[in-house]
């Protein structure tokens, strides 16, 4: 399975299994069992996703060796927001019944905390309550200014990512600060005609590949991990084998070419939760 090396010597899957969106326990459970026989070993949910109970039997029940999965969870905006931070992952690890999380991150860049709270994120890695922590959402100013505060940078950013937001800029800015970007919604969350797109579908028909591959293989060959949602089998398999091909360079330049700064979630300049 490709990987990609964290800053701090942390291995961590390529392609990962995303859980938004999934809130009732059964399907939440059923999806992560599935994808961890289908061969993901790297799950990636939320406190705010509300499955983190349902994520962790799955994992427990799979029989696969806690240290082959690798567990992403993050620090919600309201714990954030009281500096409970070593309080939020300990109750994460309780529902995930794991004793440590792989990877930890700040959820929203949350005005006039996100700064600060780096160093208790800070804190719980020295502790060991996770192998790794680091951030998601966060645009250069927000990276700027915790860099202000930080002793340790971010092993990873987790953005918005298709190729529509291709963030090509804010790529190459966290790659060059030895931070990985990490795409969320990397098909376009359901909400956008990507996958039929002319410039896909004709690389799909070039490669023998299908258009989420395309588009999923696009951000893996520019260094991007991603976590790509699916509760179906086949679709999991598929997203799992995007990382067994490359595109010539110039194919990729074209995909990411199709970027229009289209946002279908919400802006980390200005949200309101």
């Amino acid at each position: 399975m490709k990987e990609f090396t964290l800053n701090n010597g942390v291995k961590i899957p390529a392609v990962g299994l995303g859980v938004f969106r999934l809130e009732n326990p059964d399907e939440a459970y059923q999806t992560v069992r599935t994808a961890l026989e289908t061969g993901y070993r790297h799950i990636d949910t939320a406190m705010i996703y509300g499955n983190e109970e349902a994520v962790g039997r799955a994992i427990k029940d799979s029989g696969i060796s806690r240290e082959e999965i690798f567990v992403t969870t993050k620090l919600w905006n309201d714990d954030q927001r009281s500096g409970m931070v070593h309080e939020a992952i300990e109750k994460s690890r309780k529902k995930l019944q794991v004793d440590y999380i792989d990877l930890y991150l700040v959820h929203w860049p949350v005005q006039r905390t996100y700064a600060t709270i780096w160093k208790k994120m800070e804190q719980i890695l020295e502790k060991g309550l996770t192998r790794a922590i680091g951030v998601c959402n966060y645009q250069k100013h927000h990276l700027r200014n915790l860099f202000k505060e930080a002793a340790i940078n971010p092993a990873v950013n987790q953005i918005e990512c298709y190729p529509y937001l291709a963030q090509q800029e804010l790529i190459d800015y966290c790659l060059e600060k030895g931070i990985r970007p990490e795409a969320w919604g990397p098909l376009g969350a359901g909400k956008s005609d990507i996958l039929s797109n002319p410039v896909i579908t004709r690389l799909a028909e070039k490669y023998q590949k299908t258009p989420a591959q395309i588009v999923l293989g696009w951000n893996l060959q520019r260094g991007v991990i991603v976590i790509p949602k699916s509760s179906h089998r086949e679709r999991q398999l598929e997203n799992l084998q995007a990382a067994e091909f490359e595109m010539e360079e110039a194919d990729v330049n074209q995909i990411t070419l199709l970027n229009k700064n289209l946002r279908l979630g919400a802006d980390p300049d200005n949200f309101n939760f």
